[in-house]
């Protein structure tokens, strides 16, 4: 598996999917996860959860993220996983979402090393490919355990850890813990990946200076944002600033991301998806608060016209 550049794209429910996953790696990703999906639920043959793991060829090299608490239904899963041909398995030990964590997946596995050891070491001898994982920090200010975790896993044998620098209570506020990523740097000697508040390229620099890591990875900081992998790479490798994308540039990507999305999925779905989208698009946009009533009622692409229409038009006559 050849990784090119400097950053990949986390895996985020509800955001990664393969629309999203195609345009990061356009504007520079050097690799992507899919949306979380259970273990459970694929050893159950649940159509759902299959479709989440779809991979395309235009999204390489690209992992599968599976979730759960049973080591035996985490290794079965694997099997279903490997018909998408992923470059890597990544297990989540990161959601802090209270659905996941209350059935003592993602971010709670931190709480029980001994599982998540059994966990890991279930997936890595059933898995034919690098397998991964994703942690927080701990789970509480009281539990930071992170470079034990990353210890049980290294020896388990995984391959990398993407570390976020926050317990699961901390969720995604107040700012990351740089210090215990970089513990967890020296503490192995696999790959980490850093993780967390890069919402530009100067953050994205400094993350990699303050842990010691060499490669970070981007989730938030990506939506309604894809080109923040170029303007990366960019910097990181030969110091250039590249300025945002205009209000031109910015409404065709916006207009190519929902028209893939309609693609995958059906303009009904994917045109009620797309607001969300369209949302993180126009952030910051003169007049963004009144044009969000209409990103509410966006129901087909013709809508969709008529608000880059909309948005172009007033950025004229500003």
């Amino acid at each position: 598996m050849e990784i090119k550049g400097h950053a990949a794209l986390a895996p985020m429910a509800g955001v990664t999917d393969p629309a999203f996953r195609e345009l990061c790696v356009k504007f520079g990703a050097s690799l992507v996860t899919c949306e979380m999906v259970s273990a459970k639920a694929l050893t159950l043959g649940d159509k759902k959860s299959r479709r989440l793991m779809s991979l395309t060829d235009m999204e390489r090299p690209a992992g599968i993220q599976i979730f759960g608490r049973e080591p035996q239904a985490m290794a079965q899963s694997v099997e279903e996983a490997m018909r998408e041909n992923p470059d890597f398995i990544d297990i989540n030990m990161g959601c802090p979402a209270r659905k996941v964590v209350n059935n003592g997946s993602g971010s709670a596995l931190m709480k029980d090393p001994g599982l998540a050891r059994e966990i890991i070491e279930s997936v890595v001898k059933a898995s034919p490919v690098p397998v991964t994982v994703k942690m927080r920090t701990g789970w509480d200010k009281s539990s930071v355990n992170a470079v034990e975790i990353a210890r049980i896993a290294e020896d388990a044998g995984a391959s990398a850890i993407t570390v976020h620098g926050r317990t699961r209570d901390q969720m995604y506020a107040p700012g990351i813990n740089t210090g215990e990523i970089a513990r967890v740097r020296a503490a192995v000697s696999i790959p980490v990946i850093a993780n967390g508040d890069v919402f530009d390229a100067q953050g994205a620099k400094e993350l990699l200076e303050q842990t010691g890591c060499e490669f970070l990875a981007v989730g938030r900081g990506a939506m309604g944002n894809p080109w923040i992998f170029r303007q990366i790479n960019a910097y990181l490798e030969n110091g250039e600033l590249i300025p945002p994308p205009g209000i031109e540039e910015r409404m065709s990507v916006m207009a190519e991301h929902i028209k893939a999305l309609c693609a995958l999925k059906g303009e009904y779905v994917g045109m009620r998806e797309a607001r969300k989208h369209a949302s993180w698009y126009i952030k910051g946009i003169r007049g963004a608060a009144a044009l969000r009533r209409d990103i509410g009622n966006l129901s087909s692409l013709q809508d969709l016209e008529l608000l880059v229409k909309k948005v172009l038009d007033s950025a004229e006559s500003a």
